[in-house]
């Protein structure tokens, strides 16, 4: 059963990602080349599948998205991400935030998949606050609430016009820890 839910979850990623969440369960599981029976069995709805298919994805979008280690200034790390969004925009195949994708089609607050991209936007947040802090920002968690945005309107201005950010995802950043007082360099920890 391991494969077949990974065989699912695989399916599930790749097609919500690329379509939307409105894609039929019919459609899913002859993605995957699973039954529905299997399917049911396994997950008690479709909404259950692409909340499970985004916990998937969390990992693997972390690691591309984040810094590796702690080397870097605070500042440094967050441009990384940035940047990453400055890098993979302009590719085939991109299509947002997965996270931000979902939460936008599903209009309700309660549903599991919403959940799941609420948790990983506040990880998001935690890391930019985190990384602030260290780096002297006058008020962290304002500063990575503004980071967050700024990631999220990045990534879906590189959707909506299909050519990427052209700088100005990083640029904003810049702006935004300019204002917040996190300088290109100060290191981590100074003055606290």
């Amino acid at each position: 059963m391991t494969d077949t839910r990974d065989r699912l979850l695989d399916a599930a990623a790749d097609l919500f990602y690329r379509e939307g969440v409105n894609v039929g369960v019919e459609a899913l599981t002859k993605a995957a080349g699973v039954s529905k029976r299997s399917m049911y069995q396994l997950f008690g709805s479709k909404d259950d599948v692409l909340a499970a298919s985004l916990e998937r994805v969390a990992p693997g979008y972390s690691a591309t998205l984040l810094p590796e280690g702690s080397a870097g200034t605070p500042r440094e790390r967050i441009l990384h991400v940035f940047r990453v969004v400055e890098e993979v925009a302009p590719q085939p195949g991109f299509y947002g935030c997965p996270f931000l994708a979902t939460s936008v089609e599903i209009k309700a607050a309660d549903h599991p998949a919403r959940a799941v991209a609420r948790r990983f936007k506040d990880g998001l947040t935690e890391f930019f606050r985190r990384e602030a802090a260290a780096g002297g920002a006058v008020d962290p968690g304002q500063v990575a609430q503004q980071l967050v945005m700024t990631f999220d309107g990045a990534s879906a201005w590189g959707v909506m016009h299909g050519d990427g950010v052209n700088g100005q995802a990083v640029r904003m950043a810049e702006l935004l820890l300019d204002a917040a007082g996190v300088t290109p360099d100060r290191e981590p920890g100074a003055g606290q």
